[in-house]
């Protein structure tokens, strides 16, 4: 085992991206990384009838960056997936791009969720299958905390409507999507701490 990734799995308050030597070449690697991994992800989208809202990956990779990165540089990879998005490039959800979506806001939830599922990574969240899973549906609720407000406003619904609209479709995604990061990311740190 090197002394590198000693010193990165025994520090506490290490994430996953912190077992590679520490450089701004890393760092901005995995900024510019975790924009292009979520705007791939936003790409395998599934419409629900009744909701202008697809499913789609997009968010699972937002809080599996931030988990991953820390709070800062996950912040830093989904605001550049965002202000790239709204300059143009076409890969928010089913290849949009523009601040004009009704969906938007739940680009920006992602911003603040994958910096909050960072901190708490920071603090060990992301190193057992129930605190993971805690960390996930924090970052959702985050997620939605943004989200269904926005589509509300932008696409003139009721609160209760935005609701059904844009959150009870994906409650048993979201479900499946904290069971996948409960098992990924503390196995990582398993195989990380044996090597």
């Amino acid at each position: 085992m090197s002394t590198a990734t000693a010193t990165a799995t025994a520090r506490p308050g290490a994430v996953l991206a912190d077992l590679l030597p520490a450089s701004r070449v890393r760092d901005a690697a995995f900024v510019v990384g975790g924009a292009v991994l979520t705007g791939i992800a936003a790409q395998v989208a599934v419409p629900v009838p009744g909701s202008p809202v697809p499913v789609t990956g997009q968010t699972f990779a937002a809080l599996l960056v931030g988990t991953t990165l820390g709070a800062r540089r996950g912040f830093l990879s989904l605001a550049l997936y965002a202000l790239a998005g709204v300059a143009g490039v076409p890969w928010f959800a089913q290849g949009g791009s523009g601040a004009g979506a009704v969906s938007f806001g739940y680009v920006l939830g992602m911003l603040l969720a994958s910096a909050a599922v960072g901190a708490l990574a920071r603090r060990g969240a992301d190193r057992s299958p129930l605190r993971m899973a805690g960390a996930m549906v924090l970052g959702e609720a985050v997620v939605y905390a943004v989200g269904v407000p926005y589509l509300a406003l932008a696409a003139h619904l009721s609160l209760s409507q935005a609701v059904a609209a844009g959150l009870t479709p994906f409650l048993i995604g979201d479900a499946l999507k904290a069971a996948l990061a409960m098992g990924a990311l503390p196995t990582a740190w398993k195989f990380a701490d044996k090597r």
